[in-house]
């Protein structure tokens, strides 16, 4: 099997099972216990709290552990509804994760609030002057705006974004679920206040998350109880994910070091996988290309080829890939994000996600590309097209 679906989950690292297996068996005690067999369980959570804030450049007090992304979305816009009643209005993209677009529409539907949505350009990326003219001083409670997208791997302004929020008086939130472990985050002196992250999303097991809140910030926590985390998130903590997710962020900054020396493995198969797929098939778009983008994800539209058929030979063949994001597979309404960057139904039916990670090997690009070539040149013959 060729696993090309990481944007939907990653396998597990075989460093962070090492890691965390101990802490399904014999350490197994509660971390909040006083007696010695918790001491070597606490203080892993602390080391797991140490690498992430390493991976995030960030100190090590801003680190809360969620039970996932979604989790960590909706904890920071609660908070910020919370915490700011008579601030109403809120900002986000068209292209946001449901996490965020969800959450967002129950506080419009339930509390009246107003959220304004802005477009993005051809590329995926925002207009920064859109924003800047959306941004209410006084009413704006809070920004949500994705780091890097689930289906395009389009990389989004946030920096820039956070400042003007902050300028503003609003408080910022990104959901980086998407960006963590393979482009560089620096919260250090910036001016994001919340931001998401997910362990299964960079080689941790599902059911563990992280909310980095910034120290600078008040937050009203979504789960109150036993006061851990600091009071920010209520409940035993799931110790061998916490460890897993620690370890994961640890490989993941020595990935980003060996990118950072001048080479990204990544980066290299994607790049040759889109450019072999673009020369030997006729009508070949990446959706996003003209902007920054993780080095990971290729969102190809293939003319005259629907998508669902070429997953179908695809995964005859072995090799597994998305039609957007997995959290709409088997729905029938086209991806929001590819319709915000303006392609229309028929342009949405034609583009399949391709996503890596730093297990995937150049054989298996090689293998995909013949099945990929394969399987599209299967489909216009059935459905007697060639692209358009």
């Amino acid at each position: 099997m060729i696993y090309l679906d990481n944007n939907a989950t990653t396998p597990l690292d075989a460093e962070v099972r090492e890691a965390m297996l101990p802490f399904l068996d014999g350490h197994f005690a509660n971390p909040s216990s006083g007696y010695g067999l918790a001491r070597p369980v606490r203080r892993a959570v602390a080391r797991a709290r140490e690498q992430v804030a390493e991976l995030l450049d960030c100190e090590v007090e801003e680190i809360v552990f969620t039970s996932g992304g979604t989790e960590s979305d909706n904890a920071a816009i609660l908070s910020a509804r919370r915490l700011f009643p008579e601030r109403d209005h809120f900002v986000t993209c068209a292209a946001e994760h449901d996490a965020v677009t969800r959450c967002l529409r129950e506080l419009e539907e339930r509390d009246g609030c107003r959220v304004t949505r802005l477009g993005t350009r051809r590329d995926g990326t925002i207009d920064l002057g859109e924003l800047q003219s959306a941004l209410v001083p006084g009413r704006t409670s809070l920004v949500c705006l994705m780091q890097a997208n689930n289906e395009t791997g389009v990389v989004q302004p946030v920096a820039e974004a956070a400042a003007m929020a902050e300028s503003c008086g609003a408080l910022f939130h990104t959901d980086a679920v998407q960006a963590a472990g393979k482009v560089p985050i620096r919260l250090r002196g910036g001016h994001v206040h919340t931001l998401a992250l997910s362990g299964h999303k960079f080689h941790a097991p599902k059911g563990v998350g992280v909310l980095y809140v910034n120290r600078r910030i008040a937050f009203a926590p979504m789960l109150t109880g036993g006061g851990q985390e600091g009071g920010r998130r209520a409940g035993t903590e799931n110790v061998a994910g916490i460890v897993a997710i620690g370890m994961a962020a640890a490989c993941g900054r020595r990935h980003l070091e060996q990118v950072a020396a001048g080479h990204d493995p990544v980066a290299v198969l994607r790049d040759e996988f889109e450019r072999e797929v673009g020369a030997r098939l006729a009508g070949v778009t990446v959706n996003g290309a003209g902007a920054e983008r993780t080095p990971n994800t290729s969102s190809l539209r293939v003319a005259g080829v629907e998508a669902a058929a070429m997953m179908v030979l695809l995964d005859q063949r072995g090799v597994c890939v998305s039609a957007g994001s997995a959290c709409h597979t088997g729905t029938h309404a086209i991806s929001p994000v590819l319709a915000a960057m303006g392609l229309g139904a028929p342009e949405a039916r034609e583009t399949l996600r391709v996503s890596l990670s730093r297990l995937t090997t150049a054989a298996e690009i090689r293998e995909a590309v013949d099945a990929f070539v394969w399987a599209a040149g299967r489909v216009r013959e059935v459905m007697g097209q060639g692209p358009r």
